[in-house]
């Protein structure tokens, strides 16, 4: 049955044509496909010589004497170049099989058969390309039918998943993938054969057969057409990307590590806190890093033990049995509903010590992995437990300058990416950082809490006590600054009652500037024995102040001050107001070295800074300093403070002291004016009223406050007399001194007092000038004073066998409990104190102590 060539026929690669020679030689009978070949329709064609029509001229009496072989009988098949009619160059080359016929008439004739030389090379060429793709290429090569079977594989692919090359035809992608792969890999072929859009890198996942390593495959896909142009299958490039893609998953954990270290470094260390730090290093960890986490610190770390926490291979673990107190500081979890601890194995945890909470101590057993990575300050590597959701811990020591401080455990659940080599040097520098962290944060509060004994034991004991003054003080070192800071006040009794009140800020901070606020204080109270006035003293200090930290024997001059060089003359500035209070006259004679002014609050009005000239601080030199007198009334409330109380970052200086002085002046927190009714709230709670009414931002400065409530002697607790300078007058003296014990009550105060005002008297009669000034003051203690114009300072020495005086300084120290002089703008006094009856009192002096005068 005659049919059509279907599409796909080899007819539509090949160029085949045919056309007869007749008895006579010339064309009798010409194709439609030899019109096509030779490019010459039929019209033309018909009745020609072929070899004068379509051969060169150079090869025509071969092709004749050929011609008349064929018609003679003979077949002929060769290759003839030909050219196209009027062109002079051959086209091609035809290969030519002509087979001898015969005419109905019996006469000779030729059918000649002719191929395109060119299109059967073209074929050839595609042939062997064909192969060399599927037979030669290195990488995986699948042909897939219509149906999207196998119709083709390369060796290359056969290699990898077994058999040779035609085991494979007919084959599907389920025969090589799992199922979920295999249904990706039928989609997109699917879609390919569809739609004729290439699809390119498909990642697929799969396994060889006979293997359990996973491996990666980058697939490309292509549909196939045949020469007519119908689709006849997809063909599949398949790329083996394991190590491509292990090598970019190395890269992006390298990077992820690196990212890690770098927020590390961000985040870890902010504050000087332990459990913060600890905190800090989970947050980074997890989920970055694991899914779970937890620290532990040593307990003596955490309660302020001097010796080291442990030390690699040291006996600091072993002496428990087990590893020594840990405290669990900090947890964190990926995973929700994760309870606050680390329940990690079935039997609790990873080292089967149970479930360990946050803030709870515990100790790991000897031969547990926790306690030999104390030990041996190296990680170690936990499988979890059956049953248990975690995959694997390492357990990494906490290590800082060789010190073990703690231990930090991270864990991976299963199902998570296994921990490597390369997790396992992270986890060590992720822990060694926090380590380093947390042993400054150890070291700084061991200097912090050094710094804050040094400064408190500096500091006035309990509330002070003054002649004439009710005081109160608070003092509040920073907590959320790095070091604590210089902040000193001191309240110094002075002969004759009067009292010496100092507040002082040492800039700077840390153990230096409290060091050096001692220096100060300690200066301070020698300076107040000497009883010098208050610019007098600031001048000293400020020598002094300039001289600190100077190296031994430098001079104490503008020019070895110079020489030091900024840092120690920073660290060493300081402020300071000076202030003596006189409780008989009333008065307080102030000096400030660049110090905030006092505040005075009086009776029924507000509260005012008191003009007192500011001069330069401390240890700058070069200025002299100004006193102020002021009389400050009974009831009178007198306050200094330093600039932690009124200053913060948040509101200027002017805002603070505006703030203050409403807080001292409030009548709704303070009760009635202080005048002649008692006010409703103690000196307390007005110290407790400003530092809840101000907003100090307490913790950013320290904070020193210092009030006192004006209490001056009375009148009747004060006996002062003016004697003349003549022998009598140390009768009269004595007659006044007892008269004054007898009204006050004092008898057995009487004896002694007559004999040491005798001294006193006698002494500014004999070395003395000018008036001589009596004056008897009680208090808390019974102060004698003896006032002449004389400038010479009576000086206590030891008298020979043979002198007659000279021994009554002695005595004045032997039966008083203190004694001095001091100078005065019009001379100086000669001053003693006795305790009152009611009080411990003086020893009686011994018969020996009496004897050595003589």
């Amino acid at each position: 049955m005659w049919q059509s060539s279907p599409p796909g026929s080899i007819y539509d690669y090949i160029r085949v044509a045919s056309f007869s020679i007749g008895p006579d030689g010339l064309v009798d009978q010409w194709s439609r496909r030899a019109a096509d070949l030779f490019g010459v329709p039929a019209e033309e064609a018909m009745g020609k010589d072929p070899v004068e029509a379509f051969m060169p001229s150079d090869l025509r009496d071969r092709g004749r004497r050929r011609v008349s072989e064929i018609l003679d009988g003979k077949e002929w098949t060769g290759l003839v170049p030909f050219r196209i009619p009027g062109q002079s160059r051959p086209q091609g080359i035809a290969e030519m099989y002509v087979m001898p016929s015969e005419t109905p008439s019996g006469e000779r004739a030729a059918l000649c058969i002719v191929v395109d030389v060119r299109a059967l090379r073209h074929i050839e060429t595609d042939l062997a390309a064909s192969q060399a793709i599927f037979g030669q290429s290195p990488f995986g090569f699948l042909l897939f039918g219509t149906d999207l079977t196998v119709t083709r594989a390369n060796q290359r692919f056969a290699t990898v998943f077994g058999g040779s090359a035609d085991d494979h035809r007919g084959r599907t992608v389920h025969d090589y993938l799992s199922r979920p792969e295999a249904d990706r890999m039928t989609d997109a072929l699917r879609r390919v054969l569809e739609t004729g859009e290439s699809v390119t890198e498909l990642q697929i996942i799969g396994a060889a057969p006979g293997s359990t390593d996973r491996r990666h495959w980058s697939i490309n896909l292509y549909r196939v057409h045949s020469g007519s142009g119908r689709p006849i299958g997809v063909a599949g490039l398949g790329i083996d990307v394991t190590r491509r893609h292990n090598a970019a998953r190395e890269a992006a954990s390298a990077r992820r590590n690196l990212a890690l270290l770098n927020e590390a470094g961000a985040r870890i260390g902010n504050s000087l806190d332990l459990e913060a730090t600890a905190r800090e290093l989970l947050d980074v960890a997890v989920p970055g890093f694991c899914d779970l986490a937890s620290v532990d610190l040593y307990q003596g770390l955490l309660t302020g033990d001097e010796a080291p926490p442990g030390r690699w291979g040291g006996s600091h673990d072993v002496g428990y049995g087990g590893s020594a107190e840990l405290r669990r500081v900090a947890f964190a979890s990926a995973v929700s509903d994760t309870p606050l601890r680390t329940d990690q194995n079935a039997d609790g945890g990873c080292c089967g010590t149970g479930p360990v909470d946050v803030g709870s101590v515990h100790r790991y057993p000897f031969n547990s992995p926790c306690a030999g990575a104390l030990r041996t300050g190296r990680v170690r590597t936990v499988p979890g437990g059956d049953g248990s959701l975690v995959q694997s811990t390492l357990v990494v020591p906490m290590v800082a300058h060789d010190v073990v401080v703690g231990l930090v455990q991270f864990s991976r659940t299963k199902g998570s990416e296994p921990f490597g080599e390369r997790d396992r040097a992270l986890a060590v520098e992720l822990a060694a950082r926090a380590a380093v962290c947390i042993d400054n944060a150890r070291l700084y509060r061991r200097e912090h809490e050094r710094a804050l004994i040094l400064q408190r034991s500096l500091l006035p004991p309990g509330d002070p006590e003054a002649a004439g003054l009710d005081i109160a003080c608070r003092y509040l070192p920073g907590t959320t600054a790095t070091e604590v800071g210089g902040d000193w006040f001191d309240v110094i009794e002075l002969p004759g009652h009067r009292t010496a009140l100092v507040i002082g800020d040492v800039m700077g901070r840390g153990l230096r500037a409290a060091v050096a606020m001692g220096e100060l204080r300690t200066a301070v109270r020698t300076l107040a024995q000497l009883d010098l006035e208050p610019a007098e003293v600031l001048s000293h200090l400020d020598e002094i102040a300039r001289g600190l930290g100077a190296p031994a024997g430098a001079q104490q001059s503008a020019r070895a001050h110079k020489a030091r060089g900024p840092e120690l003359s920073e660290v060493y500035l300081a402020t300071c107001v000076y202030a003596v209070y006189d409780p008989v006259t009333r008065r307080c004679t102030f000096a400030n070295a660049g110090h905030l002014p006092p505040v005075l609050v009086v009776p029924g009005e507000e509260a005012e800074l008191l003009d007192v000239p500011p001069g330069m601080p401390l240890g700058v030199g070069g200025e002299p300093f100004e006193e102020v007198e002021v009389e400050l009334p009974e009831g009178a409330l007198l306050a200094l403070y330093t600039d932690g109380l009124v200053e913060s970052r948040d509101h200027p200086l002017d805002e603070g002291l505006s703030a203050f002085r409403s807080a001292l002046t409030d009548p709704a927190e303070l009760g009635p004016a202080y005048g002649g009714e008692p006010s409703a709230h103690s000196l307390e709670d007005v110290c407790d009223h400003i530092l809840a009414t101000l907003d100090t931002r307490h913790g950013e400065d320290d904070i020193a406050l210092l009030m006192a409530r004006i209490q001056g002697l009375p009148s009747e607790a004060v006996g002062d007399w003016r004697l003349p300078r003549e022998p009598r007058s140390v009768g009269r003296a004595r007659e006044l001194a007892r008269a004054q014990l007898t009204a006050w009550d004092l008898e057995p105060l009487v004896d002694t007092v007559e004999l040491l005002v005798s001294e006193l008297v006698t002494n500014a009669l004999r070395y003395g000038e000018g008036e001589i000034r009596l004056r008897l003051l009680r208090d808390r203690t019974l102060v004698c004073e003896v006032w002449d114009a004389g400038l010479v300072q009576p000086r206590r020495r030891r008298a020979r066998d043979t002198d007659e005086g000279g021994r009554g300084l002695q005595l004045v120290g032997l039966l008083s409990e203190a004694w001095g002089s001091r100078r005065t703008p019009r001379g100086k006094t000669v001053w003693f104190e006795l305790p009152l009856p009611d009080g411990e009192g003086v020893a009686e002096p011994t018969v020996e102590q009496l004897l050595s005068m003589f």
